[in-house]
């Protein structure tokens, strides 16, 4: 009895340890991916900052600058790139929407992103685009992969239409989150105007036509939670110039846009326990369920193979009784 128990428990420690590595390297990879029909929008402020009045063109100091991001699974374009792609594909329809204190419209840029669902890498299709520019994305957007590295990544700017290093600068704790934080810089750059401009009549064709060029320059930093890769946290060090042209006057440049944007408070908070939540299904998969039947693994090889070393066991001497032999008569 004892030795079939104990083969019992050797098959169930046999599977266990084999479970293991499946479950982190196997499953995990093809388990965790971002969902095509994911919805998502953020709200970001910019207080006391420069904005630019197109009507007077000129600066002014303003309470607060508003921007709006939103993102939206788009479940049919994903499911028609997957058919050529031949993997789980993720497009999300994108815009951020800037207005000022007053809510008027300052700018609108809407994008489409399209990448990986399960390593966040891009994927070149039809439709990539930002402000109805065609683009070409190398490098991440919006969010890191899972299982998120200490090191530097490559990270696209939609404003600039490029890609450039974001630099990894340590581990932080973010409101009880273990998180990394990165910092991305990019040097003043020429970059186009918006296709759709606050003034009615002001085109940026219109503009061009004057020689007034639009230069943007940012500190964008992320803090990063590097189980599920998400942000948890972001702000942007924003400045946009328009430098010449007949549009400015005697001006050499004036400033279209300066402040320090933030993410709003109430948006950080659901952001936090959205991503909490979302961590402990990543860590389930990678780290407490494979090493959880690793260690129940170990625990029923070791039990098999003390019921198999009892089952072999000799009996007590002790508990054995001897008798003296009967005398033989003639």
């Amino acid at each position: 009895m004892r030795r079939k128990a104990s083969l019992i428990l050797l098959a169930l420690a046999v599977f266990c340890t084999a479970l293991s590595p499946l479950l982190r390297w196997y499953a995990f990879p093809r388990l965790a991916k971002i969902p095509a029909h994911q919805y998502q929008d953020m709200v970001l402020e910019a207080k006391d900052a420069t904005l630019l009045d197109y009507g007077t063109m000129q600066s002014r100091k303003v309470d607060k600058v508003s921007i709006v991001q939103t993102l939206k699974g788009n479940v049919e374009a994903s499911e028609k790139i997957e058919k050529t792609a031949g993997r789980d594909v993720v497009v999300w329809d994108g815009l951020s929407y800037v207005q000022g204190p007053d809510g008027k419209m300052v700018s609108k840029i809407p994008e489409r992103y399209i990448f990986d669902a399960h390593t966040q890498e891009p994927v070149h299709a039809t439709g990539e685009m930002v402000d109805g520019d065609a683009v070409r994305r190398e490098g991440i957007e919006f969010k890191w992969p899972f299982l998120t590295e200490k090191r530097d990544y490559e990270y696209f700017d939609a404003q600039a239409r490029v890609t450039a290093p974001i630099h990894y600068k340590g581990e932080q704790d973010f409101r009880g989150v273990n998180v990394y934080y990165f910092e991305q810089t990019i040097p003043w750059t020429k970059v186009p105007f918006p296709k759709t401009m606050p003034v009615k009549g002001i085109t940026p064709e219109s503009v061009a036509k004057t020689g007034t060029t639009r230069w943007y320059t940012t500190v964008r930093k992320f803090w990063v939670e590097p189980a599920t890769g998400a942000p948890v946290y972001g702000e942007e060090i924003h400045k946009e110039e328009l430098r010449g042209g007949t549009l400015l006057g005697d001006r050499d440049k004036v400033t279209a846009f300066s402040g320090h944007v933030k993410m709003r408070e109430d948006y950080i908070e659901s952001t936090v326990d959205l991503v909490k939540s979302q961590r402990v299904l990543i860590m389930l998969l990678t780290s407490y369920l494979p090493w959880g039947f690793l260690i129940l693994g170990a625990g029923l090889l070791s039990l098999s193979l003390y019921l198999e070393a009892r089952s072999r066991r000799p009996a007590d001497p002790s508990s054995t009784q001897t008798h003296e032999p009967e005398p033989v008569s003639a």
